[in-house]
């Protein structure tokens, strides 16, 4: 079940990892690297492929109000992504890891999508929703575990930032 499904939360932001398939983890290794994270991660259906491979799993954090939702893609539409991403990130990569970083995103054909939600609820009655106590560290701490465990680059497509 998709997080979209659950009224108790609103989606927030995507974030991608690009990387090369032939990185692609096995469940039980991306499982136990967001375990260590942090003990009090909620991992919810998590599955696999008939190699043992990661395919989606969901990431409930309730101490920062928020839940992830990561799946894997693989193909031809991830690698011409990677090619429109490069065209339009190019003009704002300034740092040279930037501008290395993306220069690999046109060969990457495999993407992790990781849906960032809010936890509903979690505001006071004082405070507006968008003041709630949302804390970005869940999405943090696994989107550079993420790119660590796949040898990816991050990117955040809403604000054109490469990790």
């Amino acid at each position: 079940m998709s997080t979209f499904e659950n009224d108790n939360y609103k989606w927030r932001e995507t974030y991608f990892v690009l990387f090369d398939s032939s990185r692609r983890p096995a469940l039980d290794k991306l499982t136990k690297s967001l375990t260590r994270l942090n003990p009090r991660f909620e991992l919810v259906n998590p599955t696999e492929d008939i190699d043992g491979r990661f395919e989606s799993v969901t990431i409930r954090s309730p101490q920062d109000y928020a839940a992830l939702d990561i799946s894997y893609l693989s193909g031809e539409e991830v690698n011409e992504q990677g090619v429109e991403l490069s065209l339009e990130m190019k003009p704002y990569a300034t740092e040279p890891d930037e501008k290395q970083k993306l220069a690999r995103l046109p060969e990457c054909d495999a993407r992790l999508d990781i849906l960032h939600f809010e936890q509903l609820g979690a505001s006071t009655a004082n405070e507006p929703e968008d003041d709630a106590m949302l804390d970005p560290g869940a999405l943090l701490l696994v989107l550079d575990a993420l790119v660590d465990l796949t040898g990816g680059v991050g990117v955040d497509p809403q604000s054109g930032t490469i990790v």
